[in-house]
């Protein structure tokens, strides 16, 4: 590992995936909404929803840019982005649009992380062909480029509106190999790592790393290049306190996963554990495993996240009280009161 004083900035970040109990969507909605507000107050950078058009138990967020825009107005300097935005089932121009508008508002706090997904389901229910998703990822991504940069888009001298403000170190793309991490780069895109690496039977960050070195080593922009990483992080009073707010739903998910290939069957809860990559228990043992986490060394954004386990209400935002106050601080990070203010990571 370099010395602190040559490490990547580090943000801070949560992401939710907008899921409650129960057939209550508004209050699973509404709690998504104070978890912004409360990682707004404990200084968390930015604030991510994932899309997902097909229904999750218990909720899930087809409209990310209508949910941001509510979140913009409740809070005052986190920044605002989406883990992903699903590119191929959007309009670009019109995904552009809703940006800009958002930005705006919010006073310059968006991003946006895009990627192709990959449900049929969903690609079936917007007529767009699962198999050329690559292609309609990369066809879309150029014109929301093109868009965002207030060039001519669809038609002669049609711009959109509002104007948008400088969005080329804003745009995020997920990869799922060290080829998707060079073309991430040299694109000129910021880096985004999921949670866990699906299809692998080795440890995430094993796996990961090496896309994150074929991403830096690609890098030719003049700006310094961001990796966002993904990862499942819940602190707790101890262990057992942790394993029963998501060991029964991360024992659940990884036996559903089979059915697409990225978990092999029969897991018990300690494998599907180590398949999702998770970090929990005290927050001590957090930030334990945390410091071996071999692709956070080189990560300048740690995206906290509790999929698919869904937590009590009010466990999510002890949790996130944890990670804002013990265990991103023991990494180095400190809250800042600057919007998009960055921290230097010097505790991994």
């Amino acid at each position: 590992m370099t010395d602190a004083a040559e490490k990547p900035r580090f943000r801070l970040g949560f992401l939710t995936h907008v899921q409650g109990r129960g057939s209550d969507l508004a209050a699973t909605y509404r709690n998504a909404q104070e978890l912004f507000v409360v990682a707004d107050e404990l200084g968390f950078d930015v604030g991510w929803v994932a899309q997902h058009h097909a229904p999750l138990g218990g909720g899930g967020l087809p409209s990310p840019w209508t949910f941001l825009a509510h979140a913009a107005a409740s809070t005052k300097r986190i920044r605002l982005s989406t883990a992903i935005t699903i590119l191929p089932l959007e309009d670009p121009v019109r995904l552009a649009e809703d940006l800009s508008v958002v930005d705006t508002l919010s006073g310059g706090r968006v991003e946006i992380g895009v990627g192709s997904g990959g449900s049929q389901a969903e690609y079936a229910t917007f007529g767009r062909d699962i198999t050329r998703k690559r292609e309609l990822t990369t066809e879309g991504l150029s014109v929301l480029r093109r868009a965002l940069a207030n060039e001519a888009v669809g038609a002669t001298g049609f711009t959109i509106q509002p104007p948008a403000a400088d969005f080329s170190d804003r745009i995020w793309q997920a990869v799922f190999s060290p080829d998707g991490a060079r073309y991430a780069a040299a694109a000129g895109s910021n880096l985004l790592l999921n949670r866990a690496a699906y299809g692998f039977s080795e440890p995430t960050d094993e796996v990961q790393r090496p896309w994150a070195d074929a991403y830096l080593a690609r890098w030719d922009q003049p700006r310094a290049p961001r990796i966002g990483l993904s990862r499942f992080v819940f602190p707790a009073k101890d262990k057992q306190a942790a394993l029963d707010q998501i060991g029964a739903d991360v024992l659940a998910a990884a036996r559903r996963f089979p059915v697409r290939g990225a978990f092999p069957a029969g897991l018990d809860l300690e494998e599907a554990l180590r398949r999702f990559h998770c970090f929990y228990g005290h927050p001590d043992e957090v930030i334990t495993a945390l410091r071996q986490e071999r692709v956070l060394p080189v990560a300048t954004d740690l995206i906290t996240q509790f999929n698919p386990a869904v937590p009590d209400h009010d466990a999510a935002i002890r949790a996130l009280e944890l990670i804002a106050t013990e265990v991103a601080p023991a990494l180095g990070w400190q809250p800042s009161r600057d919007p998009g203010g960055d921290r230097q990571l010097t505790g991994v």
